[in-house]
């Protein structure tokens, strides 16, 4: 029994032994068959790094805000008779928008009218006696005192008057009206908001290590998602008189122009600031650059000879990239010009893998 379980023992060893040393033959066999396959080669775009003459900018988030901005308000309380406006109308600087009731005024107007031809008639006679000696000096110098308060009774009620006409202070937009006619108002009641479009402030801030490369006059261009694709231009205008002492910021005001009139105040967008020098950065598109959580890198072809024949190989290149601008990146390290770096197909490569380039561009 003992001899007859050896024996079986024995067969199953044989048996599987032969079925993995088969396995294991035919494996080895595949391998060098496939060793021997030749390695397929990936098509690519390829561009090479190359030098360029960059204005170093400064970024930073800007709010856009009218030059002349104010919300339209009575200064004397009154009925609102007339309103010469329509909501989002541009009005010209002197343009009345408001009426509020002035009849007392009005008749107040005409008795003061009265009053200063009656002070001018007196005031000519008495003239007209002290030189012939028939009135003293002190009835010609009260006639003056009356002819003059008359004229400045008659300007105070005039200044009424234009006080009740509500104008445009200024050339500009107007926004929603808030008041409808016969609404009694109060001084401070706000009638409607009138801003200045063309051209607008943008407000933004910089740290105070970047005080010494800005200054007014500077160039800026600003950017806002309400209008994709735009570039507007401008200038620094103004800085702040200090730097604030909790933030380190110093406040910074540009102008930027509007001619078109498609921006608002209100909106924010990126504000870049160019700098007046040059620098000479490599630069690279960023649709070469990979990333992964080891770092940045890109594919750099190298040609290396393989059987006798020149092939061109992917490499795989660690950099640090810099800054993005108009679809490039600026490289700090990792490539030298001239490096030609893989800007298309990267996702079918692994290092060593063999390339070739379908659509080279030059530096």
């Amino acid at each position: 029994m003992k001899k007859a379980f050896i024996i079986v023992i024995i067969l199953l060893v044989i048996v599987f032994g032969g079925i993995f040393g088969f396995k294991a033959f035919v494996n080895k066999k595949i391998s060098e068959a496939m060793a021997h396959l030749p390695k397929p080669v990936v098509t690519v775009s390829a561009t090479a790094a190359k030098l360029e003459l960059w204005h170093p900018r400064l970024q930073a988030v800007a709010s856009l805000a009218a030059v002349q901005g104010v919300d339209i308000t009575p200064q004397i309380a009154g009925n609102v008779t007339a309103i010469h406006f329509h909501s989002g109308q541009y009005v010209r600087a002197g343009t009345v928008l408001v009426q509020i009731d002035d009849s007392n005024q009005l008749a107040q107007l005409a008795s003061d009218e009265a009053q200063l031809r009656l002070a001018q008639i007196n005031l000519h006679r008495t003239r007209e006696l002290i030189a012939t000696n028939a009135a003293s000096q002190s009835q010609l110098d009260s006639a003056v005192a009356t002819y003059q308060s008359s004229v400045a009774t008659l300007k105070d009620i005039h200044a009424t008057l234009n006080k009740l006409a509500i104008r445009a202070p200024f050339s500009g937009y107007l926004g929603i009206r808030q008041v409808n006619v016969g609404q009694y108002l109060t001084p401070g009641t706000k009638i409607v908001d009138l801003q200045s479009w063309d051209p607008l402030h943008a407000n933004f801030t910089l740290p105070q290590s970047e005080l010494q490369d800005i200054h007014v006059d500077t160039p800026v261009q600003m950017e806002t998602d309400a209008l994709p694709g735009q570039i507007f231009g401008g200038e620094v205008t103004a800085l702040g008189a200090s730097v604030n002492g909790t933030t380190r910021q110093i406040d910074v005001q540009a102008t930027i122009a509007n001619p078109k009139s498609v921006l608002r105040p209100g909106l924010f967008g990126e504000l870049t600031v160019v700098r007046d020098v040059e620098e000479k950065v490599l630069t690279v598109p960023v649709s070469a650059l990979s990333y992964n959580t080891f770092g940045d890198y890109v594919y750099v072809i190298e040609k290396n000879t393989q059987d006798g024949k020149t092939v061109e190989v992917a490499r795989q290149q660690v950099i640090k990239p810099g800054k993005e601008r108009n679809g490039q990146v600026s490289i700090v390290s990792g490539l030298k010009a001239g490096d030609m770096v893989i800007t298309a197909g990267q996702v079918k490569l692994v290092d060593g893998s063999l390339v070739k380039i379908s659509d080279e561009k030059d530096a």
